[in-house]
């Protein structure tokens, strides 16, 4: 239960709920939308850790029968102990955390209760900043030996790179050393000590987020920032990496385009993680939050789509911080609903000054679109590719593990309904009426009802779930063929072989790419290998794999495997880019040009784009830079404007850019229209 303040319900937002006077503006027929969703491109399987939650030992809400309840309501999956930076100051056999206020009943045993009883899995933070190896091998041996609790998933430290390295230290570090060379050399000790004791268990390296503060930047004495540095250090070490990510934003319509951003930043992980031979390394995103208006509407949709989003670009898990977090500034969101600027999912029952949040455990909207996402998309079902073709809303889509499609929208105008239009690819649904369950502005619970799928309702500032049922006879018995692997890459071409589908015998296998909310055929084969052609030198690619049987029926898709084309071998000009300085929303790069011809260039023109939309060029130097869009046009100053043959010399540029989000390096360069080999 949320308190709005007096009058400041808009008409729109009445009319979102169906109490609009008759004959109204606000009662007029709301926009429509075309939703995309296409099977065939898939996007992986939700795994069972994937709904997280962080619970922290000063909460002495944690592990009451009330909480466990609610936890387990939600869908609840993953649970993270003993709470971001306090894992850098627990020790678990004392149960305490000095510097830090540790709540009754919250020891780890206590808190296994909890995971036991809501049927999640624990995610467990060893000590690093205050802590040892040994401590921490202890702790295992505690766990998963004398107790049995099997706890598979470790963290080494938490948010290391706050430790005071880069200026700012909020954690706790009490190394000699803290660079991230040390933390990563830590990280390869508490992994060696750790697994001594059980080798089943799994550890995590903490990471930076891209385009996120530290990301680019360069401490003292360092040659790299720090994933650069920690990555290759722990590649084949840490089973795992974590990052964090709390993008903020101005205002809740700013907030509200960040999942947006997300799925860059965590593709640019994955190139940096491939790039330093640690390929098929897990990534979990053990804390996020909006960071804005945190108990309203906005960051229950904001919630909603990053949960997605993550699980989308594979995450195995997203953690929400936090359970119950305490009361915070006070503020007031857009719809005059009160804001505690508590970062927990339910009420701590606090109180700032006069204001007082409502009783213990009332969930607070986030709560509500993590129960619906869990509903929707659950352990098991696979993710498809999903689209809007209007900004304010999102669009994510799951094959389910029982055959029906279920379409998540999230409309993030406060003011307007939307009328969604299902655009389907490689499902065919009954014509039975949809099944609707809705969280709407100022609710607090799900409606569920059903209605006609061709054009569902979506309320203003709502997350609206629509399931279809398949027409019999349209799904293929075939399993979805095995998750495809890249066995030979060049500037145009990548091989794929793939485990064969299994409950018959397909025809053939056939390979998709995706292109936002839709597919392309790209090639077939009756066996399980086949060669892509024809792609673009440095692209990027996300590749399904899908079976055909005798009565044309198409099965799932695999799980989906993401090509990087090289650039040519050989050219007649190479292209070196560097990024030489970043500060987290900004960064500065060089990029050299040498021609290796046998004639001379006298006037030359560099052009490239940007991978993300996010990336603006403010500045330039020994060039000119012009940008269009993602687009950069160089030319020379007329002191550099000769390339001389046999790479007689090399010229070279630099630029300053403003990065909002991802910020991957340019994949193609092309000198007077010829495609370059890149460094």
């Amino acid at each position: 239960m949320r308190r709005a303040a007096a009058g400041a319900v808009t008409a729109a937002l009445l009319a979102a709920a169906g109490l609009a006077p008759a004959g109204s503006a606000e009662a007029a027929a709301p926009a429509a939308v075309d939703v995309t969703v296409d099977t065939r491109a898939g996007l992986g399987t939700v795994p069972d850790t994937a709904y997280g939650l962080n619970s922290a030992i000063w909460d002495a809400e944690m592990n009451t029968t009330a909480t466990q309840d609610l936890i387990e309501d939600a869908g609840v999956g993953m649970l993270r102990y003993p709470g971001g930076s306090y894992g850098d100051i627990y020790h678990w056999r004392t149960h305490t955390a000095p510097g830090g206020y540790v709540a009754p009943g919250t020891d780890f045993d206590s808190f296994m209760g909890t995971v036991k009883k809501v049927g999640a899995q624990p995610i467990v933070i060893a000590n690093y900043g205050s802590g040892t190896p040994e401590e921490a091998a202890d702790w295992v041996r505690y766990a998963n030996i004398d107790k049995g609790y099997g706890v598979r998933y470790w963290e080494v430290g938490n948010e290391l790179y706050g430790n005071g390295h880069y200026g700012a230290g909020w954690e706790t570090d009490e190394h000699e050393d803290t660079s991230p060379t040390a933390y990563a050399h830590g990280v390869v000790d508490f992994v060696s000590a750790m697994k001594a004791v059980d080798p089943d268990i799994e550890v995590g390296a903490v990471l930076t987020t891209p385009g996120n503060w530290p990301d680019g930047v360069i401490g003292e004495g360092d040659s790299a920032d720090w994933n650069h540095t920690v990555i290759p250090i722990v590649a084949g070490k840490a089973d795992f990496v974590v990052v964090h990510w709390y993008p903020g934003g101005s205002d809740a319509a700013g907030m509200l385009t960040t999942p947006a951003q997300l799925a860059g930043e965590l593709q640019q992980l994955r190139a940096e993680l491939d790039a330093a031979g640690a390929e098929d390394t897990p990534i979990a995103l053990t804390e996020t939050n909006s960071n804005l208006l945190m108990d309203t509407q906005p960051t229950a949709l904001f919630a909603a789509d990053t949960y997605l989003t993550a699980l989308e670009n594979g995450v195995f898990t997203v953690d929400w911080w936090n359970t119950h977090n305490g009361v915070g500034e006070i503020s007031t969101a857009p719809d005059g609903a009160t804001d505690y600027g508590d970062m927990g999912l339910l009420s701590s029952g606090g109180c700032a000054g006069s204001v007082c949040e409502p009783p213990v455990n009332t969930p607070f909207p986030p709560y509500y679109a993590l129960q619906l996402v869990s509903r929707t998309a659950r352990p098991g079902d696979q993710l498809v590719a999903a689209g809007s073709a209007d900004a304010l809303v999102s669009a994510h889509a799951v094959l389910r593990s029982d055959g029906d499609l279920s379409v998540l929208l999230i409309n993030k105008d406060p003011s307007a309904s939307r009328t969604a239009r299902l655009r389907l690819n490689g499902f065919t649904p009954d014509g039975s009426p949809a099944e609707l369950a809705v969280f709407r502005d100022l609710a607090s619970s799900i409606d569920t009802s059903t209605g006609d799928a061709a054009g569902v309702t979506l309320p203003p500032w709502s997350v609206t779930a629509v399931t279809l049922h398949p027409k019999d006879g349209t799904a293929s018995a075939l399993s979805a063929p095995g998750t495809p692997k890249v066995t030979a890459v060049t500037d145009t071409t990548a091989t794929l072989s793939w485990p064969a589908s299994t409950g018959g015998r397909p025809v053939r296998y056939e390979i998709y790419r995706q292109h936002g909310a839709a597919s392309e055929l790209l090639t077939d084969t009756t066996g399980t290998t086949a060669t892509v052609r024809n792609l673009e030198p440095g692209s990027t690619h996300t590749l399904s794999v899908l079976a055909r049987d005798a009565d044309g029926r198409l099965s799932r898709a695999s799980d989906p495997v993401t090509v990087r084309t090289t650039s040519p071998a050989e050219s007649t000009c190479q292209v070196a880019y560097r990024v030489t300085e970043g500060w987290g929303n900004g960064f500065n790069a060089q990029i050299t040009v040498t021609h290796t011809g046998d004639t001379a260039i006298d006037g030359w023109t560099l052009s490239y784009a940007f991978p993300d939309s996010g990336v603006t060029v403010t500045g330039y130097w020994n060039a000119k830079v012009v940008q269009s869009g993602r687009n950069v046009i160089v030319t020379p100053e007329s002191y550099n404007a000769t390339l001389a043959p046999h790479g007689g010399n090399a010229v070279s540029f630099g630029f300053t850019a403003a990065n909002y989000g991802a910020y991957a390096p340019p994949a193609v360069f092309r000198l007077n229209g010829t495609v370059c080999t890149t460094t």
